[in-house]
């Protein structure tokens, strides 16, 4: 099919949603639409039409409608996403998740809620704090992002290393394929060896295989006591080897965070006087579990943080204490943007016990192309997000430096992306990574899903 759609289809195709949808859940000022044109990607494109479905029933009306007429969708949560998969670069119709924003009862003693797409993560949190819950996916943006939009990139956060990203909490999905078919996936039970998992084939898969309308979420006890460390190094050195021995320590931190030296000397510039000068390297611990568990592996975390001979380790185990601690961490992104607006971030992934090498390779590439680089991440389980601090004159020089970073990621058998997709932007570095017949056979599985491909076009395969 064309990507975009022709005037007269477009036409066709807004008189039957005028049909489906009432006028509030129809925006067609173009000053409406262009908000609903980005995400954090920088990359923007004005959607011909944004629609606000509040069931099941009018977007597979709207899908009908859509493929009969050729008309791209592109599904949007709340535009957080850092690789431009909401971005509507072929126009056509952004599909807007935002009124789908239904909780349902959470269901304490099985552990689950059912939730609608629109509803944001936070929201999420609170509904289950309120049972003395927690849905364990916690990306930065958990204020704002939607459930919608963390199905769709798969997204982590710092509790990844031991709860695991979106794919891990997820018991079942409704979603509306690109046929106009609602499909019930998953379980209600934590156990199910039933068919194929197409559960965890439509998370991550960003759009493209179909729209999620609702999703049911697996819940787990909030802890009752938690532990924070802030730890400085002098050699990055040291922290990857300190990294390496938590991590083989039978009680798995619920954080384990990484911040380089660049990103330390930004936070310097910022106002951040407690950062010691000669610290090139900074590491996050949190623990999580009952306050006797914690008690009792306190005083052996101690030793083996001193037997790695930091600059200085700060603990915390009350809230406001923690969350002081937190504060360095949370304030680099805001940090990095401000200081370079045109920034890359690219969230690569390696084996724990390559981080040395990757954080090494990472500064003969930054000095090769001179270009600042700052990283940080989740040490926990090497995914670190590396951001290049760019000038103007240095735009020309991403695709290169972009490339040899992923051939490095991949020599040490890593992946192009932890939890943030691949979306537009990286879909042409997909082929260094996987084999020719496995992008024909993902290509196959969209055909399935979808078959006149209106879903997200273009987006996370290469074309």
């Amino acid at each position: 099919m064309s990507l975009a759609p022709s005037p007269t289809q477009l036409r066709e195709f807004k008189t039957l949603i005028q049909k489906i949808l009432q006028p509030q859940q129809i925006l067609s000022d173009p000053a409406e639409r262009l908000a609903y044109g980005v995400d954090n990607s920088r990359l923007q494109a004005l959607p011909d039409l944004v629609l606000l479905p509040t069931t099941a029933e009018e977007i597979q009306q709207i899908v009908l409608a859509a493929r009969n007429h050729r008309v791209p969708i592109v599904t949007r949560g709340r535009g957080t996403g850092t690789t431009g998969a909401a971005v509507p670069r072929h126009g056509g119709v952004v599909l807007s998740t935002e009124q789908l924003c239904h909780l349902g009862p959470v269901e304490k003693n099985n552990r689950m809620i059912r939730v609608q797409s629109g509803v944001t993560n936070q929201q999420v949190q609170q509904a289950a704090a309120k049972a003395g819950l927690f849905w364990p996916p916690d990306p930065g943006s958990a204020a704002f992002c939607s459930v919608g939009g963390n199905i769709g990139c798969n997204a982590g956060g710092p509790r990844a290393v031991k709860y695991g990203a979106t794919r891990d909490n997820v018991l079942g999905l409704s979603i509306v394929t690109g046929t106009g078919v609602l499909i019930h996936t998953g379980s209600h039970t934590t156990k199910h060896a039933v068919g194929l998992d197409l559960t965890r084939l439509v998370i991550g898969s960003e759009g493209t295989l179909a729209i999620v309308v609702d999703a049911l979420l697996k819940l787990l006890p909030l802890p009752s006591a938690k532990l924070c460390v802030r730890i400085f190094y002098r050699q990055i050195e040291a922290a990857a080897e300190a990294i390496g021995a938590i991590m083989s320590r039978p009680i798995m931190p619920s954080a384990l965070e990484f911040m380089d030296h660049h990103a330390l000397e930004l936070l310097r510039r910022q106002g951040q006087t407690h950062i010691p000068q000669q610290a090139r390297a900074l590491l996050m611990i949190e623990l999580d579990g009952s306050q006797q568990a914690l008690q009792e592996d306190t005083g052996s975390l101690k030793k083996l943080i001193a037997s790695t001979q930091p600059i200085s380790a700060e603990y915390a185990s009350e809230a406001a204490e923690i969350e002081d601690l937190w504060q360095t961490r949370k304030a680099l992104s805001p940090a990095l943007r401000h200081l370079a607006p045109k920034k890359i971030n690219e969230d690569v992934v390696v084996p724990v016990a390559a981080l040395p090498e990757l954080i090494n390779g990472l500064d003969q590439l930054s000095e090769r192309h001179q270009i600042m680089v700052a990283s940080f991440g989740h040490a926990g389980n090497g995914n670190i997000h590396v951001n290049l601090m760019l000038e103007e004159h240095q735009t020309k020089l991403v695709s290169v430096y972009l490339n040899e970073l992923f051939e490095l990621t991949l020599k040490l058998r890593g992946s192009l992306s932890g939890e943030h997709g691949i979306g537009e932007l990286k879909k042409e570095y997909l082929s260094l990574a996987l084999e020719p017949e496995a992008i024909a056979l993902m290509k196959g599985i969209k055909k399935q899903f979808d078959p006149d491909g209106i879903l997200n076009p273009g987006t996370g395969l290469p074309d």
